[in-house]
C-alpha cells in the first residue's frame, strides 16, 4: 500500500483530528490540498512535512458510508493508489465514507492504526511525571514571584496558604513586606487551585501600585475595577454584573460607598478571597461604623478567605482593634466589652505559655490554672508536664494559642525581632558658610525653621550656591561609579535639588515623587536601575503614618528590599552607598557603610 497522495485519498489530520475525514483534492510540486468535508475546513500541507496519516480500515473492522450505513469490511483491495473497502453492502470505495469518521480517542486511534511512535510515548509520560511532582511540590506557588525569598516572609505566607480557608491580619510592620506576603498567599492558593476569584480592595493611592507589584512580581494580571468600568459593561449589556466580567479585580473602597448597587453586584458575584489592605481606615464604634467598614464586613462574611493588612493594629486602640477582628471572625470576636475583659488575663496566659516553651517546671497553681483553662483533667496535664520531651508540651501550647487572645488569627513581624537588616552608621561631614554670606544664612535658616514645625517649604527653594550642594558633587565624584538615593522631606526640595545638579555638573541624576505620571516614575526608576543609568535619585522621604510612599514605591519597581538601589550591591555585596543622604540639616550625613542584604 503507497502513502503517496492521490486526488480523493482519505486522511486524517494528526494534529487536528476533530477534522474528521479528509480528502486529497489536490496534489502539487510541493503542497498538498485537504478539504475536510465535515467542517467545511480547507488545509493546504507541505508534501515533506504534512502531519496525515492515511485512512485505512483492515477486514473485520466497522465503517460508515456518506448515507449513514454501517457495514462490516470483508477485504480490501488497492488499485492505483485508491482503496476499496468488500462489505455486506457491497463494494465501497474509500471516497464514499463518511466525512464525519474521527479518531480522536486513544481507542479509535489504535484500532486505527493511527498512532505514535514509542518514544513520543515515554515522553509524554515522562512530562506527566514531572507535572505530577511539580504539583505536589510543597513550595508550589511561592518560587514563581521575581522576589528574594525572606524568611519571615515566607515563614508566614507557608503558615497562612496552608489554611483550607485563610482569614488572617497582616501587621508587620513598615517596610517589612505585608504586600509580599499577601501576594505570596494568594498566588500560592491561586497555583494550588483552592482559589480562583480573588478581590483586592484598596486605597485609591495605592490601585497602580497594587497592579504593579502583582504583574511585575508575580505575572497576576488584575484587572482595575472603577466606577465608569462598570458602567460601561452595564451599557453594553444592561442585566449583566460587572464583577462576573473577570476572575481578578483590584478596586478601591470608594467604589462599594458611592452606589449601593455595586456592593450588591459584588457580594452576588461571588468570590474565594478577599484582600484589604490598609485595613485601620475601616473605622468602627460600638455605636456606628463608617461606609468602608460596613461594605468590607458585608463582603467579608460571604467570601471564605479574608486577608486584612495593616502596619498599625492598635493605631485606633482597643476599639479599633477589636474591629479588625470582628471583620475576620465575627463568632468569636461578638462583644467589645468580653474582649477587653479577657484581654485583661493575656498577660497570665502568656507567663504560662513561655514557661510551657522553655519547659521550666510549673507551680502545682499554674498547673491546676493550665487543667481549668483547658478544661482538661490534672491528670492528664502533669502527665504531659512530667515528659521531658518538648512534643509532649506542644499540644499544651496549641491549645493556649487557640482558645484566647487573637491566637491564629494575627500575624506580626516587627524590626526587634527580625533579624538581618543591615547596620546603617551616620557620617557627619561638617560645611561651613562664608561670614558675609547672609543671604544664604537666611535661606538656611528660613529651611531649618521649616523642618522644625513641620511645615512646607515656602518660597523658591535655590541651591544654586548652597554649599551642600557642592559637597554632594564631590562626594559623588569620589564614591564612582556607586550610585546615591538622596531622601528629601519634601518633593519641592527633591525637584530642586535635581534641577541644580543639572545646572552645576554634568553628573546624571532623577526625581522620583508623587507629581510624576506613572510613566515618568517608572522610566526614572528603571534608569537608575540601569548600571550606565543615573548616578542620583532624588526622592520624598516616606511618612511616618503610612505604610506607601515614594521611596517604597522606588523599592517596588527596582526589586529591592532595602534603601540600596545599587544593582552591583545587590549582585556582588559590594558596600553600599545608597542610603542616608538627608537635607533635613544644615550638615549632611554621609551614607551608610552597611552591607546589602
Amino acid at each position: 500500500m503507497t502513502n503517496s497522495f492521490r486526488p480523493g485519498q482519505r486522511w486524517i489530520s494528526t494534529s487536528e483530528p476533530e477534522l474528521g475525514l479528509g480528502e486529497v483534492r489536490a496534489v502539487g510540486p510541493r503542497t498538498v490540498r485537504v478539504v475536510f468535508a465535515a467542517t467545511g475546513d480547507t488545509r493546504d500541507y507541505a508534501l515533506t512535512s504534512a502531519p496525515l496519516r492515511r485512512v485505512a480500515f483492515r477486514a473485520g473492522d466497522s465503517i460508515r458510508t456518506v448515507d449513514q450505513q454501517d457495514a462490516v469490511v470483508r477485504a480490501v483491495r488497492e488499485q492505483d493508489g485508491m482503496l476499496t473497502y468488500a462489505t455486506d453492502l457491497g463494494d465501497v470505495r474509500e471516497t464514499a465514507l463518511a466525512h464525519t469518521l474521527s479518531f480522536a480517542s486513544p481507542t479509535e486511534r489504535l484500532f486505527a492504526g493511527a498512532f505514535d511512535p514509542p518514544a513520543l510515548f515515554d515522553l509524554r509520560l515522562a512530562a506527566l511525571h514531572h507535572e505530577h511532582r511539580r504539583r505536589q511540590s510543597p513550595v508550589r506557588g511561592f518560587l514563581g514571584g521575581r522576589i528574594d525569598l525572606l524568611p519571615h516572609q515566607i515563614g508566614i505566607a507557608a503558615d497562612v496558604a496552608d489554611r483550607l480557608l485563610p482569614r488572617v491580619l497582616l501587621a508587620d510592620e513598615v517596610g517589612l513586606g505585608k504586600t509580599i506576603e499577601a501576594c505570596l498567599i494568594l498566588h500560592r492558593l491561586l497555583q494550588t487551585g483552592r482559589a480562583q476569584r480573588a478581590l483586592i480592595v484598596v486605597q485609591e493611592s495605592l490601585i497602580h501600585q497594587w497592579f504593579l507589584e502583582l504583574l511585575r512580581r508575580f505575572n497576576l494580571w488584575f484587572h482595575i475595577y472603577t466606577e465608569g468600568r462598570c458602567q460601561a459593561v452595564e451599557e453594553q449589556t444592561p442585566d449583566a454584573n460587572p464583577f462576573l466580567e473577570q476572575q481578578l479585580i483590584l478596586c478601591d473602597t470608594t467604589l462599594f460607598t458611592g452606589e449601593a448597587v455595586r456592593l450588591q453586584q459584588a457580594v452576588a458575584a461571588g468570590w474565594d478571597l478577599l484582600v484589604v489592605d490598609e485595613a485601620h481606615h475601616l473605622t468602627w464604634t460600638p455605636a456606628s461604623a463608617s461606609p468602608e467598614y460596613r461594605a468590607i464586613e458585608t463582603l467579608g462574611r460571604r467570601v471564605p478567605g479574608l486577608l486584612l493588612l495593616t502596619a498599625t493594629p492598635e493605631q485606633l486602640g482597643v476599639a479599633g482593634h477589636f474591629a479588625r477582628l470582628r471583620l475576620l471572625d465575627p463568632h468569636r470576636f461578638h462583644d467589645l466589652d468580653a474582649f477587653v475583659r479577657e484581654a485583661d488575663g493575656y498577660r497570665a496566659v502568656a507567663r504560662i505559655a513561655e514557661r510551657l516553651d522553655a519547659g521550666t517546671p510549673l507551680a502545682p497553681a499554674d498547673a491546676a490554672q493550665l487543667a481549668a483553662w483547658l478544661a482538661m483533667d490534672d491528670a492528664t496535664v502533669a502527665d504531659a508536664l512530667a515528659d521531658p520531651a518538648p512534643a509532649a508540651r506542644r499540644p499544651l501550647i496549641d491549645r493556649l494559642v487557640d482558645q484566647h487572645g487573637p491566637g491564629r488569627v494575627i500575624f506580626r513581624n516587627t524590626r526587634a525581632t527580625v533579624s538581618g537588616f543591615p547596620k546603617r552608621t551616620a557620617h557627619l561631614h561638617p560645611l561651613t558658610i562664608e561670614v558675609d554670606d547672609t543671604a544664604r544664612r537666611k535661606a538656611l535658616a528660613q529651611e531649618w525653621q521649616a523642618d522644625a514645625s513641620g511645615s512646607d517649604d515656602g518660597g523658591r527653594l535655590s541651591y544654586e550656591r548652597d554649599p551642600r550642594l557642592r559637597w554632594l558633587v564631590a562626594f559623588l565624584r569620589d564614591i564612582a561609579p556607586a550610585k546615591v538615593l538622596l531622601i528629601c522631606r519634601t518633593m519641592a526640595r527633591a525637584v530642586a535639588i535635581e534641577a541644580a545638579l543639572k545646572q552645576q555638573s554634568q553628573l546624571k541624576a532623577a526625581a522620583f515623587h508623587e507629581g510624576m505620571t506613572l510613566i515618568q516614575r517608572d522610566r526614572a526608576a528603571a534608569w537608575f536601575a540601569d548600571p550606565a543609568g543615573a548616578r542620583l535619585l532624588t526622592c520624598r522621604s516616606i511618612p511616618a503614618s503610612s505604610s506607601s510612599g515614594s521611596a517604597g514605591s522606588i523599592a517596588s519597581v527596582s526589586g529591592t528590599r532595602s534603601a540600596c538601589m545599587c544593582r552591583s550591591c545587590r549582585r556582588r555585596r559590594r558596600r553600599c552607598w545608597s542610603a542616608g543622604i538627608t537635607t533635613d540639616s544644615m550638615r549632611w550625613p554621609a551614607t551608610s557603610q552597611a552591607r546589602a542584604n
